[in-house]
């Protein structure tokens, strides 16, 4: 008989629902349930209650709710089955929207044509629709098919999904070593509750999780009660050519997403993306794009194999670089011509984001499906004033919001109530044995 080996267990990651009610435009009055962590058939009974006290407490208050699964890990029958249940018990009240679930939950709805849900492959569409507030309307979430099934996944969506899980791949260690870091200063007994905090002060600022902890890795540890002392608050920069509109600088999303709308209106281009460089793994990130190929789109998340590419040359000459023939340009890698013209793209101009301090802070690219296409002397000199905006901008962020996140991170760990620690019983000394 052979011995059987036994594989330890995996300890899965504790599921939690945060909730935060929406009161800006266009989604006021919507309730947001995030939830995070593995869903197995332990954690189904305790989600399934948990759901239901956040949903009574939302028609209480008169919200809509939404639920957001974008970090749901596994739990496609688990998932369907509180659906079900959850969806029949809500007869006669609004619709449960559930947005950024994974293809495999969304497959399970549709499978179960389960009356009473509604999926949505962002939070803004879901936020979009319920603000047109249109009884009865037939029409299809953004995210269907309109060529099959409406309700079954594209292969669009697997590509987007597998995409993200390579990025969430990438980024898993810096968040990793932002949880040791707290734990070792501040005495947090494990990485969730490390985990928490930084999500709690991601939410409050609107810091992407990625962004607030390589800024914890990077940034000089506190010494004292105060992280930054003497900090002053610093006014927001005036763009020359990023227009604001109203929009509120802190919103790191919104500003990149800005960046990339007025780089395609400069140079006329179909496509183009943003990339930051992350200081914590001191490489460029994927930050916005538009008009991209999936193939391309893997190629720069996956780092493609290549030393170097446009990206990364203008990023160490920290100056532009246009390519107006992709196919003859013999500077160009191999694999990164490969996925370039196999996504369709022809020619593409990369300028640098140069920080007031010096090193180049991101990209800024654009692509054209023509071979030949070269930018005006005009439309150069606009586009390098645009990441002369770009750049300002992000020093600001980084030296005003960014800080006031590790800010009140740190004060919340260093005015919290130390973790008590119960000490371990002494073993009782024997009696000693008394003479007769």
């Amino acid at each position: 008989m052979k011995p059987s080996s036994v594989r330890p267990a995996t300890v899965p990651a504790p599921f939690v629902i945060d909730s935060c009610t929406v009161e800006e435009p266009p989604g006021e009055g919507a309730l947001v349930l995030r939830m995070s962590g593995t869903l197995d058939a332990d954690a189904v009974q305790a989600w399934s209650d948990a759901l239901r006290g956040h949903l009574e407490r939302a028609d209480r208050a008169g919200l809509r709710p939404v639920l957001d699964m974008a970090h749901v890990q596994l739990g496609g029958a688990a998932v369907l089955r509180t659906l079900s249940e959850t969806a029949r018990t809500r007869t006669g009240r609004p619709e449960l929207i559930v947005v950024r679930a994974r293809p495999g939950v969304r497959e399970a709805v549709h499978l179960a044509r389960l009356d009473g849900v509604r999926l949505y492959a962002t939070l803004d569409e879901a936020l979009r629709e319920l603000a047109r507030a249109v009884p009865g309307t037939d029409e299809l979430p953004a995210w269907r098919s309109q060529l099959t099934d409406p309700l079954r996944p594209s292969y669009e969506d697997l590509h987007q999904e597998v995409r993200a899980l390579r990025a969430r791949v990438r980024t898993a260690p810096v968040i990793g070593m932002a949880q040791g870091a707290l734990m070792v200063r501040y005495g947090l007994p494990d990485p969730g509750s490390a985990f928490r905090v930084l999500r709690e002060a991601s939410q409050r600022f609107n810091v992407p999780l990625r962004v607030l902890a390589s800024a914890v890795m990077v940034a000089r540890p506190p010494d004292g009660e105060v992280w930054f002392p003497g900090r002053r608050p610093l006014p927001a920069p005036q763009p020359r050519i990023l227009a604001r509109g109203g929009r509120d600088p802190r919103y790191r999303r919104r500003m990149i997403d800005a960046v990339l709308r007025a780089a395609l209106t400069v140079g006329r281009a179909p496509a183009g993306y943003v990339r930051c460089v992350d200081p914590a793994v001191n490489a460029l990130t994927l930050e916005a794009h538009h008009g991209c190929a999936e193939t391309f789109l893997d190629h720069l998340v996956r780092g493609g194999g290549a030393d170097v590419d446009t990206d990364t040359a203008v990023r160490r000459a920290g100056r532009a670089v246009g390519v107006p023939d992709v196919a003859t340009e013999p500077l160009l890698p191999d694999d990164f011509r490969r996925a370039l013209l196999t996504s369709g793209v022809r020619a593409l101009h990369t300028v640098p984001v140069v920080s007031p301090a010096g090193p180049c802070t991101g990209v800024i690219t654009v692509h054209w499906p023509e071979a030949g296409h070269r930018l005006s002397a005009a439309r150069t000199e606009d586009l390098a004033l645009l990441a002369a905006d770009a750049s300002d901008w992000l020093s600001w962020y980084h030296r005003t919001v960014l800080l006031d996140a590790l800010e009140h991170l740190h004060t919340a760990l260093t005015g919290a109530a130390p973790a008590v620690r119960h000490p371990r019983p002494r073993p009782r000394p024997r009696a000693t044995p008394q003479p007769t």
